[in-house]
């Protein structure tokens, strides 16, 4: 697995401190990020892959800086969103997850193999040819899975993948991430979606609150949430 690396990392905008003094070195297969809304969870896995920057500190990816390679970095890394709407750009299914392998220099015919053995994978074969604005809600979602994992990423980062899903389709991403032999890392209020992770970190106030496994973070996190005036 890849080793991520946060040494003594702060970012703020302008006045307002997101995360503070963040040290962290993630090397398990599958990890979740938990935290109250605002306390700087998602802000933690943009910097993995150049989306954001820290003010203070250091992030490398097995040793690469995504501040300073971002491009190289992202070659590896995928990012999912939590609206997959946001993450269409093509105006059919099968262009939209071959605009993934745009800055790879494949040969066309290996282009179209690794695109249509993806679309089969997930479900998507079926659907190439329509637009990606006509599929469910969790068929948007495979889709955005599908133009991540055509890349062949080391490490993929999920942020609320389930937020927008039915329980159906919420259960279907869950099963395919379960799948995943990448490293994983999830940004999530679903706390059962985390029961068998590796390890559970919870951001709070903008600092680690809990590390650890599942259950004993998750428990943190309530314990937290109920002191908290509603």
């Amino acid at each position: 697995m890849p080793t991520i690396d946060f040494s003594s990392v702060t970012v703020a905008f302008d006045e307002t401190v997101v995360l503070d003094d963040i040290n962290l070195i993630l090397s398990e297969q599958r990890i979740g990020v938990i935290g109250q809304n605002g306390g700087g969870k998602s802000t933690l896995t943009r910097l993995i892959n150049g989306l954001g920057e820290p003010t203070a500190g250091t992030v490398t990816v097995d040793g690469i800086n995504p501040s300073e390679q971002g491009k190289k970095v992202r070659e590896k890394v995928g990012f999912v969103f939590s609206d997959a709407e946001n993450q269409i750009v093509m105006p059919n299914v099968r262009d939209d997850v071959a605009f993934s392998l745009r800055r790879f220099k494949l040969p066309k015919h290996e282009r179209l193999a690794r695109v249509d053995a993806t679309l089969k994978r997930f479900g998507l074969a079926e659907f190439a040819e329509r637009s990606p604005h006509t599929l469910s809600g969790g068929q948007k979602q495979l889709l955005a899975l599908a133009a991540v994992m055509v890349i062949d990423p080391i490490l993929i980062i999920a942020d609320e993948p389930t937020t927008l899903l039915d329980l159906r389709n919420r259960d279907r991403i869950k099963r395919e991430f379960a799948r995943l032999e990448q490293q994983l890392i999830v940004v999530t209020h679903d706390l059962d979606f985390l029961s068998d992770f590796d390890r559970v970190i919870c951001i709070d106030d903008h600092h680690i609150a809990a590390d650890g496994r599942p259950a004993e973070v998750i428990d943190c996190y309530q314990d937290l949430m109920a002191q908290r005036p509603l």
